[in-house]
């Protein structure tokens, strides 16, 4: 199975031997999270087509599942609970068991201590220094995010946003969130999702970015160097849960708290 892998990526000997190594021999620590945020492989994602809805089949390479994993394992650590689960389900679960034990504010403390600790402070300063906030950045940052990240939002392209009267290709358009998708939880979106990263991406790179799903078709658009509106305007805060929440099996508003 590894040599077909390897056979169909193209990859070189040299590489194939080391992926060999890395299966045989596996290593007594997690790998860093920077290390594996790469597209190293095309991500087979098939429509499975039901009478209601069509959603996305996901088949995880190697590597989007070392990320999935450190992510998950980092979510368990901080709310100290841990689940028996796999892949993008583990992932899940973590996020569900945040959701039932925390309220708002604590499940966005949680999610933002998760991401401090995924990534060198080192990292942040060395970014902030190169890439200070500009068009250049904005749209470095949007095209980053559709190249790096299909494993965890699922599928998505750069498009145009107005900044200062301009248009740039700084805004990142989801298809159909993955995360969105599999909880069916709107709660977990804005309090494990939208509003850590928002806040996350703000105060570590100094680059604001709005994030705004859709709840009607689990779209998402993320738009670098646009503030997000204040709680009170948000129009994403005031939304229902859905009937299928996998957090609380019920409809209704509290579903955010």
């Amino acid at each position: 199975m590894e040599a077909n892998v390897c056979s169909q990526n193209r990859i070189s000997k040299l590489t194939c031997s080391t992926h060999f190594n890395l299966i045989k021999h596996k290593p007594q620590h997690q790998p860093s999270i920077v290390s594996v945020l790469r597209n190293t492989s095309n991500h087979n994602i098939n429509e499975e087509t039901t009478k209601n809805n069509t959603s996305n089949v996901y088949k995880d390479s190697w590597f989007d599942l070392i990320a999935i994993n450190h992510l998950s394992q980092s979510v368990q650590a901080a709310t100290g609970i841990r689940n028996n689960e796999s892949g993008y389900e583990s992932l899940v679960e973590a996020a569900i068991m945040a959701k039932q034990k925390f309220n708002s504010i604590q499940q966005q403390k949680v999610i933002i201590q998760v991401l401090n600790r995924l990534f060198p402070e080192s990292l942040f300063l060395l970014i902030r220094k190169l890439l200070p906030p500009c068009k250049f950045t904005r749209e470095q940052f949007a095209i980053f995010t559709t190249l790096f990240f299909t494993w965890l939002l699922g599928p998505s392209e750069v498009r145009e946003s107005e900044v200062n009267g301009r248009r740039e290709k700084n805004a990142v358009y989801v298809k159909k969130c993955r995360f969105l998708e599999e909880t069916n939880c709107a709660g977990m979106c804005i309090n494990l999702c939208k509003i850590p990263t928002q806040s996350f991406i703000k105060n570590t790179l100094g680059m604001p970015v709005n994030m705004i799903p859709n709840f009607d078709d689990m779209s998402c658009e993320m738009v670098f160097g646009q503030d997000p509106p204040s709680s009170t305007d948000d129009p994403s805060l005031n939304q229902p849960c859905y009937k299928q929440c996998k957090a609380y099996k019920s409809h209704g508003t509290n579903c955010l708290n």
